[in-house]
């Protein structure tokens, strides 16, 4: 954790643009990727109980962060707004604003995740009538993560800041950590004292082997410690010297109707998105039964390592934009921005064609459990294979939707995006996926996977559009340097 905090109302572009942008994105991107590693290894650990654990995990994952992405749209705007009071030299404004993230992180957990965790098991039992083992392990997956989510908000809000301050390596530092931990914990919970006899790994004697539920606890241990660590140098001596960040903590009614004023269309965006794929998944691709469940999720999988490192881009060029624009040099802003795209676009395209060429061998991880047949490993592969090409063709369209919404989030441009992406998401993927599941059955699992490929395809040249267009450039949140409010 080298890296220094940039020095507020000293802004300088570095000679080299692709260098700059570089030395922010590839810590963000480690960071981006932790929570998806999580449930990566969390599905891949399960998968050697049996197939349906992959299914159960997949989907309390994805519902548990229904509610919990709408609450990381609202808290990342402590991003937009750090960086752009750097950029305009108050660097006790920054503070003030992470500490405006971390209360409403509490405020979001008593109001809204504690309820939510109640209401899950009415959730999937009404999505999976008749399939109560699948329920109960879902259900059990995702309260564990619902209940824990405190730890969740407060990690992301305060990575955040360091991102917005131009720190991301402590928060990769804090991400790598909170991963290791996680991996250590999954074989602990996942198999008890058992082990992985097929393996000739041992487990620890006398510890209970909790299955998807160990999965997840052992995912929020991971967690506290990725939160851990940035949470201690933020009260530290350092960054309390040059942000006051110890004197400051006490609830700032104003700061925290800011972050909401600009994060709730974010936070629409954003949460929606994880809804209408949570319907995707759960119902219009449980329509085909639980191996196309499997199959989807070992796809969806994938597609998470893909473009979560293009949301790291994405985070990168918010925190770029954000303090150029607050040092008043919005074309720079525009500059660092097409960059990021170009770096995302670069990096998703290996992925799709690496997901279409060895797709069969990607998912015949998910196909190894104890107690999956042959016979259901074969079909598996068989319905994951077409779900691969389809996610594979729309990979570098991705890239233009993720980066250019953060570019235009750095801006403050958050309510046209957020509701276009509404829009698009809910008429395609919703709307489109169920009528070709009904209309097209013949085509069973592999219609709504291609109603997600014209949404992305779509979205990531309405985003294009938004960005280029320059409308953000009318937008002021903070009084550039010698200016006066």
């Amino acid at each position: 954790m080298t890296d220094r905090t940039t020095t507020p109302g000293q802004i300088h572009a570095p000679a080299s643009a692709l260098a700059e942008v570089w030395s922010i994105a590839w810590p963000t991107v480690v960071t981006m990727m932790s929570y998806t590693v999580m449930q990566f290894v969390d599905a891949l650990m399960v998968s050697r109980v049996d197939a349906i654990s992959v299914a159960a995990q997949g989907n309390g994952g994805i519902w548990s962060f229904t509610i919990i992405s709408f609450l990381f749209g609202i808290v990342t705007m402590v991003n937009t707004y750090v960086s752009q009071n750097v950029g305009a030299g108050k660097p006790q404004e920054a503070a003030r604003y992470a500490w405006a993230g971390l209360w409403l992180a509490l405020v979001a957990w008593i109001t809204m995740l504690v309820p939510f965790g109640f209401a899950l098991p009415l959730i999937f039992g009404s999505m999976h009538a008749g399939e109560d083992r699948l329920i109960e392990l879902e259900t059990g997956y995702a309260q564990v993560l619902v209940f824990g989510g405190l730890v969740t908000l407060v990690t992301k809000a305060i990575a955040q800041f360091f991102f917005g301050v131009q720190r991301p390596r402590v928060i990769a530092v804090a991400a790598i950590s909170g991963n290791i931990v996680n991996c250590i914990g999954n074989f602990i919970l996942i198999y008890g004292e058992a082990g992985l006899p097929s393996w000739g790994v041992p487990g620890i004697l006398g510890t209970p082997a909790l299955g998807v539920i160990g999965a997840a606890i052992a995912t929020l241990i991971g967690t506290a410690v990725e939160g851990a660590i940035p949470l201690a140098l933020f009260l530290g001596r350092s960054v309390n010297a040059a942000y006051a960040t110890r004197s400051l903590w006490r609830p700032d009614w104003g700061h925290m109707a800011n972050v909401l004023k600009l994060g709730w269309p974010n936070a629409l965006q954003f949460s929606n998105e994880i809804v209408c794929w949570a319907i995707f998944m759960s119902y219009l691709v449980g329509l085909f039964g639980p191996l196309h469940l499997v199959a989807g999720w070992g796809t969806l999988r994938y597609m998470h390592m893909a473009f979560m490192p293009a949301v790291g881009f994405s985070v990168a060029t918010t925190s770029l934009v954000g303090k150029y624009i607050g040092a008043g040099k919005p074309d720079l802003a525009a500059h660092r921005a097409r960059v990021g795209v170009g770096l995302a676009m670069a990096y998703m395209t290996v992925c799709g064609l690496l997901m279409a060429i060895f797709r069969e061998s990607l998912l015949t991880v998910f196909t190894l459990g104890e107690l999956t047949t042959p016979i259901e490993a074969a079909e598996i592969l068989r319905i994951g294979s077409g779900m691969m090409i389809c996610a594979a063709v729309f990979q570098t369209f991705d890239a233009l939707g993720i980066v250019y919404s953060g570019a235009l989030r750095g801006a403050g441009d958050t309510v046209v995006p957020g509701v276009l992406t509404v829009v698009l998401s809910w008429s395609i993927i919703v709307g489109g996926g169920w009528l070709l599941a009904h209309r097209m059955p013949e085509w069973s699992s592999l219609g709504p996977w291609i109603a997600s490929a014209v949404y992305i395809i779509i979205l990531g040249f309405a985003m294009t559009f938004r960005f280029e267009s320059g409308r953000w450039r009318r937008i002021r949140l903070v009084d550039a340097p010698g200016e006066s409010a």
